[in-house]
């Protein structure tokens, strides 16, 4: 990709962002054409924006989440801090829905890095238990995506993937203090209320298998594309449930069993 090809895509898609606005699709001047290249527009999107990166989200780790953007694996995105909220804060509890266009919130477990994981020499790739060790806590969190294309079904992974795999606005709770590592996260239950009413249910099974895989796929995968993950960085893994539909005026609560729930509200 040229490197004025890549700032004229980063240029355009950080507009949007800030803006909360949309295009079409990108130009065909400007289209990223493979992962590696909508990562490079990426990075210079988050340059652009200012913003202190928080970490990554991993976008369509189930099939409901890769049929909603029509692509067929995860993609990585990075978080924002002016984006993030704690649960339960005045933030958490008035997030905006004017001007987004999936208006969906998915239920998803994050983990927080305690060391880092740089690339490894010849690409050899980290292991799921090498992952978890590098772990310090799991969260709870709630994400509400979005994205800067109206026509985000066409758009293809790597204008996705330059579009900060549709982050948006990502709500998080403290570490959990159950002893999270000995269970089976795969198998764990998760739901999403409105109100009394039960409107989605999953596993964390529909998260790449399991929520640590995910988590390994994009240790990996940024290793195979960027500097790896920092020590200190969040990672959401990916929706349990099917994306809930959300609109102005809703509140939701996502019910993690014995880990706790989250919520978030929808002036």
């Amino acid at each position: 990709m040229q490197p004025q090809a890549l700032a004229d895509a980063a240029q355009l898609i950080a507009q949007h962002v800030a803006a909360g606005t949309r295009v079409e699709r990108l130009p065909e001047r400007c289209r990223p054409r493979n992962r590696a290249e909508g990562y490079a527009v990426q990075a210079e999107v988050v340059q652009l924006l200012g913003e202190r990166p928080l970490g990554w989200k991993i976008a369509a780790t189930s099939v409901a989440g890769q049929k909603h953007i029509n692509v067929d694996g995860p993609l990585a995105g990075r978080l924002l801090a002016n984006r993030v909220f704690a649960a339960g804060s005045e933030a958490a509890n008035a997030i905006d829905l004017r001007g987004n266009l999936l208006r969906v919130a998915e239920a998803e477990f994050a983990f927080r890095m305690a060391h880092p994981l740089p690339p490894k020499a010849n690409g050899q790739t980290y292991a799921v238990a090498e992952v978890m060790a590098a772990v310090d806590t799991l969260h709870l969190a709630i994400e509400v995506p979005d994205t800067r294309f109206n026509d985000f079904v066409r758009a293809g992974a790597p204008s996705l993937i330059a579009d900060l795999a549709c982050a948006s606005w990502w709500v998080v709770g403290s570490g959990v203090s159950a002893d999270w590592r000995a269970m089976d996260l795969a198998a764990h239950r998760v739901s999403a209320r409105s109100g009394p009413q039960t409107v989605a249910d999953g596993v964390g099974a529909n998260v790449l298998g399991d929520p640590r895989i995910a988590l390994t796929w994009l240790a990996n995968e940024l290793c195979a594309y960027g500097d790896g993950l920092a020590a200190g960085e969040f990672v959401t893994t990916g929706t349990c449930v099917a994306p809930v539909p959300c609109a102005p005026g809703d509140a939701l609560a996502m019910d993690f069993g014995a880990l706790g729930t989250i919520a978030v509200s929808f002036p």
